[in-house]
This record gives structure tokens, C-alpha cells and sequence, in this order.
């Protein structure tokens, strides 16, 4: 009977019965990694819980603070909570920063002085960042202020160790970079292992170099964080992972007592710091999200897992495999040519609670070079921890889908997606 109403149901929403029946029998397949990805988010769920007694969180930090915000309590606490989470000496989490590009730019702006070289040892950074580097030209980035930049690429998906090594014993390197998800490329994300084995041989070398981490996507995918491994300064978005689909905005900088005074004095003012920031009547929001962002990551995981395996039976090339195991809430689908990802993406906008009647189409956006195709129904702008999905119009066309506040409505969404896909290719599911 419950399975007779599902299909009639997803007939409403046009979803053919033979793809309905192909969802069941992923699903099947996929218990024993659903309960994997349970037990993380219950392991994470504890440690946000206990963050929050231990704080002794209570209502009156609910209360907010305008102007210049002087002695906002809830801000105060919602710091400590997530120093505490990511096991670091301080924490800055504002709403003034209005992205994770945002704050890495915060950060790497209050990190180096004229003369001083920045090195990303994960190749090219995500497109948003090239402007604020001076990778390519713009008069407010940092290679303007006479800071330098260099590169090592990776090497079959790993850190290249020998040149990491040979580099840092040739040159004086102030703060290094890893970005742990792959953004638009198509290399594999940088697992926990890999960053603790390079931040043991970049600290062998020199314990002085800052090693930055950008997490976005990847907090609460595992049990740990990268600052529980050893990096020196981690940078995320309230509007992926660790806002829980509730945060409207805002970003977190996470690491050593003084390298969070200095990023906290670029973005507020010499002098005051931490000190100032109003919350506005933001901080429920913030910790609300932090409290549902396992169980809201735990669902992204199952949808991209899900999504991976029903686009392999499929025939489609995706990354990661199904079984593979992660370390972002990204999922890659590769399909060869620009027809294919638009009408996918075209899918997934139709299967969002918000602006389902609207087609995405290619465009161009500020910090990006080539056009690009994003699909988001969601209930914040460009919040990437509810379902979407987004890529440039170049070679070879990749779909990198995200998010799913609750699991069966990212099933839903990539079940629309795949459905308007087959359909515009005139393929049916035998």
C-alpha cells in the first residue's frame, strides 16, 4: 500500500515508475554506507551537543545586539562553541563575512605584509579567490600590495611531497594554502589523512609557515577536522555545512590565538578586534544550524552517494564512486557536453521547493571566467548545503552537485534531474 501511494506519487511529479523502481534498488544496495554515514553524524551530533552543555548555552544568548555591538554575549558563546568543536584556541564566526570566499580573503589579508609568499600546495584555488591573490589582475589584491604567490600541483591526486619539500627548503614561505574540496576541477578532494601526512612534513621543515585550510563542504563529513590534525588556521561558510540549511549568512575562521586577533582586526578595525559586531538577532540562527548541521550533512552525504550510484547504473561517469569514501558533500557528473548538464541542472531546479517553475540558464558571474549554469531552489541565496547544482560551460562539462537538507527530497530533486535528462535525450529505463 505505502509503496503503491509512493509511485502514484511520483507519477504526480512526473518521475516514471521504471526510474522510481531503479531509486528502490540503489537504495538497497546502499544500506550498509547509509548506516556508516548515521554513525558519523551521531558521533558529531554528541560533539555538538556537549559543545553547547559545556558553554552552559542558554536563551539569553538568543538576544541581539545593534551598533556597534559591544558586549553581545551570544557571540561570544557561539565562538567558544566552535573553537571548542574544531578543538582550537579561538574562533571568529560573523555574519559580516558574507561568504567562505569572503573569509579566506579575510584571512589571507590579515595573515601577510608586502614581500611575504603565499603557496597553495593544491594546485590552482577555486575561481573566486584568483582575483583576491592577483592571479589574475586586479588592483586591490594582494600580489598589488607586493605579496607573492606560487603553486604546486598535485600528483596523481596527492600531495606532491617531493617538490612540497625541495620548494620550502629553497624558499622562505609565510602561509600555505590548501583547499581541501576541488572546486570546478577534476581532481579528487584532499582527505584527512593526506593533510595530516603533508602538515607533518611541512612542520618538520619549518614550524613557523601558517598552514590555512579552506574546509568548505567538508565539515561533519568525518570525525575529525583539519585543526585537530595540525593545521594552524581553518575557514569555512555558514551557508554550506555548518549553517544546517538555517544560517542566512555569515563565515567562521578557526585556529591560534593570535592568528584570530589579526583576522578579527582585519575585518573589524585595529584596536577592537573581536571586541565589536553587532549580531542583529542572527545568533539562534547560527547555533540552530550548527545544531541540526550533522544530521543536514548526513543527508547531503546520502544524497551524493545515492546520486553516484543510480548515475553509474546509468552509464554516467561520476566522482566520487558510490562506495568510495568521501570527503566533501560534492558529487562530479561528467557529461561530455553543455546540452547535457544544462538539462540536468534544468532538473534539479524543477525538483526545488523554491523557483521550481524557472529554467536556469548559462550566465556570467562576478569571479568566475567562463559562464556558468547554477541550479538552487533554496530557501537561502546560494546556499550550497541544500540541494544544488552548478558548473562552467567548458570541457568537460561537469556537473558538481551538492546539499540535500533532508535525504528524500535531494532524492526527489536528483530523481527530477535524471528524469528531465532522459527525457530531453529521448532515453527511456528498460
Amino acid at each position: 500500500m505505502i509503496k503503491e501511494t509512493k509511485m502514484r506519487q511520483y507519477n504526480f511529479l512526473g518521475i516514471s515508475k521504471e526510474l522510481a523502481n531503479l531509486a528502490d534498488k540503489c537504495e538497497e544496495e546502499l544500506t550498509s554506507i547509509y548506516r556508516n554515514i548515521d554513525n558519523i553524524c551521531e558521533s558529531n551530533s554528541i560533539k555538538v551537543l556537549n559543545s553547547f552543555q559545556k558553554n552552559k548555552l542558554n536563551e539569553s544568548h538568543f538576544n541581539p545586539t545593534s551598533g556597534y555591538g559591544y558586549n553581545d554575549l551570544g557571540r561570544d558563546i557561539i565562538e567558544k562553541i566552535f573553537a571548542d568543536i574544531f578543538q582550537t584556541e579561538d574562533a571568529l564566526v560573523r555574519t559580516q563575512m558574507i561568504s567562505g570566499s569572503h573569509a579566506l580573503s579575510t584571512t589571507l589579508f590579515a595573515l601577510l605584509r608586502p614581500h611575504d609568499l603565499l603557496l597553495s600546495i593544491t594546485g590552482l584555488p577555486y575561481d573566486t579567490l584568483h582575483e583576491v591573490i592577483g592571479i589574475k589582475k586586479n588592483p586591490s589584491s594582494l600580489k598589488s600590495f607586493g605579496i607573492e604567490y606560487d603553486q604546486i600541483d598535485l600528483k596523481d591526486n596527492d600531495f606532491d611531497y617531493l617538490e612540497i619539500e625541495k620548494y620550502l627548503k629553497k624558499h622562505s614561505v609565510k602561509v600555505i594554502e590548501i583547499q581541501r574540496s576541488k572546486g570546478y576541477s577534476t581532481r579528487k578532494s584532499i582527505s584527512l589523512e593526506k593533510l595530516e601526512k603533508v602538515i607533518k612534513l611541512i612542520k618538520s621543515i619549518d614550524q613557523n609557515i601558517i598552514i590555512m585550510v579552506d574546509n568548505c563542504y567538508c565539515e561533519f563529513v568525518n570525525l575529525k577536522e583539519p585543526s585537530e590534525i595540525g593545521a594552524d588556521i581553518v575557514v569555512g561558510s555558514l551557508i554550506k555545512n555548518l549553517g544546517g540549511g538555517i544560517a542566512p549568512n555569515g563565515a567562521y575562521i578557526v585556529g591560534k590565538k593570535d592568528l584570530i586577533k589579526l583576522c578579527s582586526e582585519r575585518l573589524n578595525l585595529p584596536g577592537e578586534g573581536k571586541e565589536v559586531g553587532p549580531t542583529l538577532g542572527i545568533n539562534k540562527n547560527i547555533l540552530q544550524g550548527l545544531f541540526f548541521a550533522p544530521s543536514v550533512v548526513a543527508s547531503s552525504l546520502k544524497t551524493a552517494v545515492f546520486t553516484s550510484l543510480l548515475l553509474e547504473k546509468l552509464g554516467y561517469n561520476v566522482e566520487p564512486k558510490y562506495n568510495e569514501d568521501r570527503v566533501d558533500i560534492v558529487e562530479n557528473i561528467f557529461f561530455q557536453n553543455s546540452k547535457d548538464l544544462i538539462n540536468y541542472c534544468v532538473g534539479i531546479q524543477s525538483g526545488s521547493p523554491i523557483d521550481s517553475n524557472f529554467a536556469p540558464l548559462p550566465s556570467d558571474m562576478p569571479g568566475y571566467d567562463d559562464q556558468i549554469i547554477m541550479a538552487s531552489g533554496s530557501f537561502t541565496q546560494g546556499s550550497s548545503i541544500e540541494l544544488s547544482c552548478d558548473g562552467p560551460l567548458r570541457e568537460p562539462f561537469i556537473a558538481y552537485q551538492q546539499g540535500g537538507l533532508t535525504y528524500h527530497y535531494g532524492k526527489i530533486g536528483v530523481l527530477k534531474a535524471v528524469d528531465n535528462l532522459l527525457k530531453q535525450k529521448g532515453e527511456k529505463i528498460e
